[in-house]
């Protein structure tokens, strides 16, 4: 009986799978075709492969330059994530000081506020008040703290035994000195989480940089794709090609980072830390 359950199981964890992924295959088979969507043959390809989408993107902007931008912008969010994350997740999880609980609900109530609705200001408040137009430092200052990181870096500070943090203390270890060696190494599944999660969140990111960023040489690449599909989408014969092919590009760095670290998805062997 056991054996018929898993059986099913596993057949349904396969659909599933087939379902989720047949959106990316159909993206990245289609990126490669003369004709990607005009039969239904077109989803199982034997010809008509092509390369031509993807140089015609190369030709018609600075791939390398904007490849360049997204990665300046996304390891700004990355760095600002995880040091104001694990500063503050530690200080919400382990420090006493006085209005800690109201910061604690401050900061869930700033995950209800949607970015949207803090746009405008941000955006008055970065070019004209600063005036970090078409700058780096001003896409990457309204996603350089992370509230999500901080909650999910304060529950898994809170998880790890007190015992830990005591025993540190009376060897008289600093606060800083116990969050880099005794912290951190043990929540390393929460900070490989967390650089997943906010990678992917910045690299996508189309709205704010458009908003940010007029000199066409400081657009990411989400945005300079954005404006090749926009704009090539009616002035040539293969256009579904064309998006498909800025599609992959996009996704391509996401994909290949996810697998390298997806064996980090694991449970933390907090207990082993202590001894008896």
């Amino acid at each position: 009986m056991r054996t018929k359950i898993r059986w099913w199981r596993y057949l349904l964890l396969t659909l599933a799978a087939l379902v989720f992924a047949f959106p990316f295959y159909f993206m990245v088979v289609g990126a490669f075709q003369l004709n990607p969507t005009n039969s239904p043959g077109s989803l199982f390809p034997t010809d008509n492969w092509t390369t031509q989408n993807f140089t015609n993107i190369n030709g018609r902007l600075d791939l390398v330059g904007s490849l360049l931008n997204s990665s300046i912008f996304t390891a700004g969010v990355l760095l600002g994530t995880i040091v104001f994350g694990l500063l503050a997740g530690y200080a919400l999880a382990r420090l006493d000081f006085r209005g800690k609980s109201a910061t604690w609900v401050l900061m869930l109530l700033i995950q209800m506020v949607p970015f949207q609705l803090l746009m405008i200001p941000l955006y008055v408040q970065v070019t004209r008040t600063y005036g970090l137009g078409d700058s780096y430092l001003g896409m990457i200052l309204p996603f350089a703290i992370n509230t999500t990181a901080v909650f999910i870096f304060t529950q898994f500070f809170r998880a790890l035994p007190q015992e830990v943090f005591e025993a540190a203390r009376i060897d008289g270890a600093s606060e800083l000195r116990i969050l880099r060696s005794v912290a951190i190494p043990l929540v390393r599944p929460a900070l490989v989480t967390v650089l997943l999660v906010t990678f992917i969140g910045p690299w996508n990111e189309f709205l704010w940089p458009f908003l940010i960023t007029k000199d066409v040489t400081m657009q990411p690449l989400a945005v300079a794709l954005a404006n090749y599909i926009s704009n090539v989408a009616g002035s040539t014969a293969n256009a579904n090609g064309a998006i498909l092919a800025g599609a992959t590009t996009l996704a391509f760095p996401v994909v290949i980072l996810f697998c390298i670290f997806q064996r980090y998805f694991k449970a933390s062997e907090i207990g082993s830390a202590v001894k008896g």
